[in-house]
């Protein structure tokens, strides 16, 4: 209340003066009298209150011509308020105001038209009063120490309104973020303005000026006037002498914008998402038809039984079935019997794939004779070729680089990044932290003189932002001990610091570099100058003056420190404090600090050690961090390396559950292949060390894989070494258990011995195993045409290692197999070769148990006909449902996914999502090429007065005032403008200066007086000419910031420009920054990538003047997140064309090894798109999302359902069974129990491991997907394929059944048994010999 008391009674006390006169020709003051008591000393003018004097000085009327050309009189001589001194002193005082208006000329001559008549015009007295005088011991005359100015609202406002919109490129600022104090531009006024550029606290005014804006309210007395001179708008130039202000400093000069661009489109119907109801409509239509054609169907048939009845009847019980359904109306099944075939009926294709078939059953059937007849040569020589494969692991190359994982090397991405690594060098390395103060609340701080009430967060309290400080500064101070060298290394020592060798403090992004980092200033106060009672500024107004003037020089406040960070630049708030509204910085909740580290290219090896000792400090700095303690503070923090630390973390972790999967898998596989029927025959019907070689033969195709592709230096990646040996051990798996199997359940012939047995066997299966294997290969290898390395690396991996365990199973696996068959014929145990057991006795060759429920109950079962329409009815539903689906995925990869589940990232990436407001930086490079020395080149570039309004400063600033939709935060910081800027002439000491005696460049930090301008003053509204920009530009690029210059481009831009020759006249590539939006998940980083291409894409067509973009030249965004993301932009038609191209090379495959059997091949393929799309459906359910990773597993789940449809469907094909239902009940019975318990019970035990990993990435991406995968595979293959083949099946191919003709069972008596005989083209080799007994197509003997 005290406070209020006597601040009131200071504002009401009034000082009577002797009455003036004012009149036109009359001044208020005339020369200078002595210095205010500031630091450095401001002179200040002699009261004079008389007529104008005659300025006859010649400096003086070049300085008045120079910056008030108006006052300049005619022949009569030019009459004014202001000597010489008075003029010196003005220009001096107005360069500052030079350097940051002088963009926008009508902004910086209404400026001048304030202060022009203020201190100069003949007739000041009229509309400025002295009301505060004192006397100058010195020159013991009288000084003016305060006035009052009075102005019209409408040059006021005129003047403000031309202003307000002025750009500082340099700072992604407006100037009157500058000139309007603790307000900012965003709540500045002509009056606020006006009010702090007058007050002599603000530590630029040599006295108190009271700028008064005359209105009804506030006339101006009797018989002064109100100052009113002509404004210029700044939409307008300056007569014939400027062109108007920039869109970007002057809203009114700016084009109709273009209106924003619409939400994004979500077609419903009936509140139902559009894709959702078409496919509901679509599943309805396909039920319908569905229905329709079952009720058609049992019409039929029950029209066939009655036809069978009278064919009975007349004693013609051959009815052709061929394409009747095995059920009457009932569902009860109808026995029919094949009529009998003549040769004539077989058709070229039947004739032409019996034919492939058949040689192909042969050559397998020789090749396990001969393999089987030597089993100890083929294991050998499979151990040396194995071994030489093996070897080139030696030369493997693992790619750990997410750069090289995920971006080609012929990307656009990936082509940009090289470029600007190449340019401006690789982006800087960043060690940040996040810091919030959960235990302390927000506090209040009363503004002097306002009153007014701020909040400010809680981690803007004094208290905290010490103990911050004292974090900050124990980082800087941090020693890290590096061997090499035997030396500590300090963050100096690899830091960023812009302005080395002149400046060489670390560049450190904090809100502590408002105060310089010093406690000192950080506890600064200046009391109230007029009372000395009360705190006038602290560090509250010297924050809030920062944030909306970072580059100042001066706070401005009665503190008047710097805003200038250590390290020569500005601290933009927004990316120094986080969690506020809108642009209320005082509202934040977390500071942010970044330590932006010199970074290296890997390859680049004169600064290898320079990179690896910011690498050990990094650690040095993790492990401090790590080890902090402050009840007061919590912190998220990250170093460079941390990801890269992280990730190699997981991998090491998640090795033992890896292992344990691995193993789990093997042991199944080890005793699933045994036979088990009695106790006495346990330890010799196992097959433990025939299960143990099959895994064996696994990893020696995996390793072998691996070896063959390090010989052709192709780098593997950890998708590689952990997916890969999944996928071939379910297609070894499978093989070994359909091969296994086989021959347990077949009897050996008679004066066949057990080589010719075992090769009789593999000529039955392999060509099973060689459509699966052959289909998966051929599908991977043109996998490998994608240009994603990860994708390409795995599909060639995977490509090769399934060939190779094809290879090895049916030689190496061979010869084991017969070496066990004949250990378990002597009753010789398992592993224990060399231990007999002879009262054993002999097993006898049954189906195993599986085989039995499978025959008896399981295919009886789902062939039941309520089951089959209930199956296609509920599969169908899941395909539409999924589909319904797909269209929601999302795209991306959740960042903390690849981190373990206790990392300190995970709770990075949740602060960093919750406390940033600002994305990463975004850089607009103009590349090698563009010459910036002619002015239309330049005006396609800059932003100022005289630029395109469609320039790429302009493209840039109207993308950012879309930022919602552009993901442009700020307007780019240009180089070129505060360029033209620095090089303008005018004020008292222009930042382009050179000795004149050397005509090197002189800084304007130096004061000599033998420093001059670089261009006279008669072209302060001219550009530089070539010469001089090739001259001045290297200047700017050198010249630190300062009081005198706040435009040297040294801080911003001094890498930001490259040249191209040693004496850097040739302007070479360049850039200009700015920032993106906020970003928190994958689809902002998608959209940001998108629309900043898009905008460069417009810049690019603009300077080009073509759509069709020059590949020599064009203008490219540039953020360092766009080579990760890149991908994403064609993910999904990534996804697409992989999938495609696999599916068709599987269809392929099947059409020609199924003897160009075209619908088993359609159903094939078609339920295994069905497996991949319901697949796809549980990746939206279980919230994974569409990246690298899933698409290889999506893609490796097109090749694991090639095991679970191609058995079951050859099987079908092959069958001659009598109808549908019957072949379904034989494919299912032969091959599924051998599909369940091979691939399927393997991979179950294999994943359930997988749960319980640390890594959250092999819990979403290979656990869920792999479950899925086999879950899906499993049900389709063991359930809908059978019934949909029972319902549409192809008919039975005429050659089988016509070669099944002469394979009847022997148990027919002789009368009805009639041997037929056959063209050579159908025969077996087996056929004709007596002493064989027959068998069916299976391959399945009758004694």
């Amino acid at each position: 209340m005290l406070r209020r008391f006597v601040f009131l009674l200071a504002i009401c006390a009034v000082q009577v003066l002797a009455d003036y006169i004012h009149k036109d020709g009359t001044c208020i003051w005339y020369g200078q009298c002595g210095h205010d008591d500031s630091n450095p000393p401001k002179p200040q003018n002699c009261l004079y209150n008389g007529p104008a004097k005659q300025l006859i000085d010649p400096e003086g009327l070049k300085i008045l011509e120079d910056h008030c050309p108006w006052l300049v009189g005619g022949a009569n001589g030019t009459y004014t308020c202001c000597d010489t001194n008075q003029l010196k002193t003005f220009a001096n005082q107005t360069g500052q105001a030079n350097q940051l208006l002088s963009r926008c000329p009508s902004c910086y001559r209404n400026f001048l038209e304030n202060y022009c008549e203020m201190t100069c015009d003949p007739g000041n007295s009229q509309f400025v009063n002295a009301t505060k005088i004192a006397k100058d011991d010195d020159t013991n005359t009288t000084k003016i120490t305060e006035i009052k100015y009075y102005l019209t609202k409408q040059f006021a406002e005129g003047m403000y309104n031309s202003c307000k919109d002025v750009q500082f490129p340099s700072s992604n600022s407006k100037v009157m973020s500058l000139f309007c104090g603790a307000y900012g531009a965003d709540h500045c006024s002509a009056e606020r303005w006006l009010g702090f550029m007058g007050d002599k606290a603000n530590g630029q005014t040599p006295f108190q000026i009271d700028f008064t804006i005359v209105n009804k309210t506030n006339p101006v007395p009797a018989p002064m006037i109100a100052m009113n001179m002509s404004i210029y708008p700044c939409s307008e130039g300056i007569g014939n002498l400027t062109a108007p202000c920039s869109c970007q400093d002057c809203v009114a000069s700016c084009p109709p914008a273009p209106p924003p661009p619409l939400p994004a489109y979500h077609c419903y119907v009936y509140n139902i998402d559009c894709v959702t109801f078409y496919v509901m409509i679509s599943y309805l239509v396909f039920l319908l038809f569905f229905l329709r054609g079952w009720l058609c169907i049992c019409y039929r048939n029950a029209l066939f039984s009655c036809k069978r009845k009278a064919l009975v009847t007349s004693e013609n019980p051959s009815v052709n079935s061929d394409n009747e359904d095995s059920v009457n109306s009932d569902g009860e099944e109808i026995q029919i019997h094949h009529p009998e075939i003549k040769e004539s009926d077989i058709g070229c294709r039947e004739r032409l794939g019996e034919t492939i078939h058949r040689y192909l059953s042969l050559f397998f059937q020789k090749w396990g004779t001969l393999c089987a007849g030597h089993p100890i040569i083929v294991i050998l020589i499979t151990i040396v070729v194995v071994t030489c494969f093996s070897v080139g692991i030696m030369f493997l190359e693992v790619t750990t680089d997410p750069v090289e994982l995920w971006s080609p090397p012929a990307s656009r991405s990936r082509l940009e990044k090289n470029y600007f690594d190449s340019s401006f060098g690789p982006f800087y390395r960043t060690e940040m932290l996040i810091i919030t103060a959960p235990t302390f609340n927000v506090t209040d701080y009363e503004t002097y003189p306002f009153q007014k009430i701020i909040p400010f967060g809680p981690v803007l309290g004094k208290d905290i932002l010490h103990q911050v400080l004292d974090l900050q500064t124990d980082i800087e101070d941090l020693k890290v001990w590096y061997d090499k060298e035997q030396r500590n290394i300090k963050l100096s020592d690899i830091c960023y610091a812009p302005l080395a060798p002149d400046n060489k403090n670390c560049t450190i992004e904090s809100v502590l570099n408002y105060w310089q980092n010093s406690h000192e200033n950080l506890d600064k106060e200046a009391m109230d100058p007029e009372t000395g009672l009360f705190v006038a500024a602290d560090y509250h107004d010297h924050l809030m003056a920062c944030v909306g003037a970072s580059s100042a020089i001066d706070d401005t406040t009665a503190l008047h420190m710097p805003c200038l960070a250590t390290y020569g630049g500005p601290v933009f708030p927004w990316t120094a404090l986080g969690d506020y509204d809108g642009e209320n910085y005082n509202n934040a909740t977390s500071l942010i600090i970044t330590f932006p580290v010199n970074n290296y290219k890997k390859d680049d090896k004169e600064n290898a050690a320079a990179l690896e000792r910011a690498t050990v400090w990094e650690k040095g700095f993790l492990e401090f961090i790590q080890n902090y303690s402050n009840p007061n503070l919590t912190i998220a923090y990250q170093a460079e390396r941390s990801v890269q630390d992280e990730i190699n973390r997981e991998s090491s972790s998640d090795i033992f559950t890896i292992a344990v999967s691995y193993l789990l898998m093997f042991g199944y596989v080890t005793i699933a292949l045994g036979q088990f029927g009695s106790c006495d025959r346990l330890l010799i019907d196992s097959h433990v060390t025939l299960g143990l070689a099959g895994v064996i033969i696994v990893l020696l195709s995996v390793s072998s894989s691996i070896g063959i592709m390090a010989y052709l230096k192709v780098p593997a990646t950890l998708i590689v070494i952990e997916v890969v040996p999944f996928l071939v051990l379910a297609v070894g798996v499978d093989n070994i258990f359909i091969l296994v199997q086989r021959y347990q359940r077949d009897r050996r012939l008679p004066y066949e011995n057990r080589a010719q047995h075992v090769g009789r066997v593999l000529g039955d299966v392999a060509p099973s195993m060689l459509l699966t294997s052959l289909s998966e290969s051929v599908a991977f290898f043109l996998g490998a045409l994608s240009n994603m390395p990860a994708v390409k690396a795995f599909s060639l991996y995977a490509a090769t290692a399934v060939f190779i365990d094809f290879l090895l199973q049916i030689s190496c696996f061979v010869a084991v197999l017969t070496l066990d068959s004949a250990r378990q014929e002597s009753n010789r145990y398992d592993v224990m070769c060399c231990i007999s057991d002879k009262k054993a006795g002999q097993q006898d060759k049954k189906p195993g148990i599986l085989y039995q429920l499978f025959e008896k109950f399981y295919a009886p079962a789902i062939m039941w006909l309520p089951f089959r329409i209930f199956t296609i009815i509920v599969f169908s539903l899941m395909a539409f449902t999924s589909g319904a689906m797909m269209a929601h995925i999302s795209v991306g990869l959740d960042q903390k996914l690849s981190m373990p589940q206790d990392s300190y990232m995970i709770n990075y990436f949740n602060n960093l999502s919750t406390y940033l407001n600002v994305g990463p930086p975004v850089y607009f490079v103009v590349r090698d090429g563009y010459d910036y020395t002619v002015e239309s080149e330049q005006n396609m570039i800059c932003g100022g007065a005289g630029c395109n309004v469609d320039s790429l400063s302009s493209q840039i600033y109207h993308a950012a005032q879309l930022a919602p939709y552009t993901r442009v935060a700020h307007p780019a910081s240009s180089w070129i403008d505060d360029f033209f800027d620095w090089a303008t002439p005018g004020g008292g000491i222009t930042c382009c200066r050179i000795y004149n005696n050397t005509q090197e460049f002189c800084p304007a930090t130096v004061q000599n007086d033998s420093c001059s301008a670089c261009r006279p003053s008669e072209e302060k509204y001219d550009r530089p000419t070539p010469e001089e920009f090739e001259e001045f530009l290297p200047f700017f690029l050198e010249d630190n910031p300062g009081i005198q210059c706040s435009k040297g481009g040294h801080a911003a831009y001094g890498s930001a420009v490259t040249f191209t020759n040693e004496n850097k006249t040739k302007v070479g590539a360049t850039y200009f920054m700015t920032y993106h939006t906020v970003l928190k998940n994958s689809s902002d980083y998608i959209a940001a990538l998108e629309q900043g291409r898009k905008v460069s894409h417009n810049i690019s067509s603009m300077i080009t003047g073509t759509t069709q973009l020059d590949e020599e030249f064009n203008v490219f965004t540039y953020s360092l997140f766009y080579v990760y993301y890149e991908q994403y932009t064609t993910i999904v038609r990534d996804s697409v064309m992989n999938l495609g191209i696999a599916l068709g090379a599987i269809f392929l495959i099947s059409f020609v090894l199924l003897a160009f059997d075209f619908f088993t091949s359609v159903f094939i393929v078609g339920t295994i798109a069905m497996i991949t799309l319901d697949l796809i459906g549980l990746m939206y359910l279980w919230g994974i999302m569409l990246n690298a990773i899933s698409l290889v597993n999506l893609i490796m789940s097109v090749g694991i359902s090639v095991e679970f449809c191609s058995h079951i469907a050859r099987a079908f094909a092959v069958s001659t069974k009598n109808t549908r239902v019957e072949r379904a009940k034989d494919a299912i019975t032969h091959m599924g129990s051998s599909v369940l318990s091979g691939i399927t019970f393997t991979k179950i035990t294999g994943i359930i491991v997988l749960a319980f990993s640390k890594s959250q990435l092999f819990q979403v991406f290979y656990f869920r997907m792999y479950l899925g995968i086999v879950f899906f595979g499993a049900l389709h293959g063991l359930v809908f394929l059978p019934v949909l083949l029972s319902f549409i099946g192809p008919g039975v191919n005429k050659a089988k059944a016509y070669e099944e003709q002469d394979r009847a069972p022997l148990i027919e008596d002789s009368e009805s048994s009639d041997i037929r005989s056959k063209p050579d083209s159908l025969q077996s080799p087996t056929d004709g010999d007596p002493n064989i007994p027959r068998r069916d197509i299976q391959g399945y003997y009758y004694a």
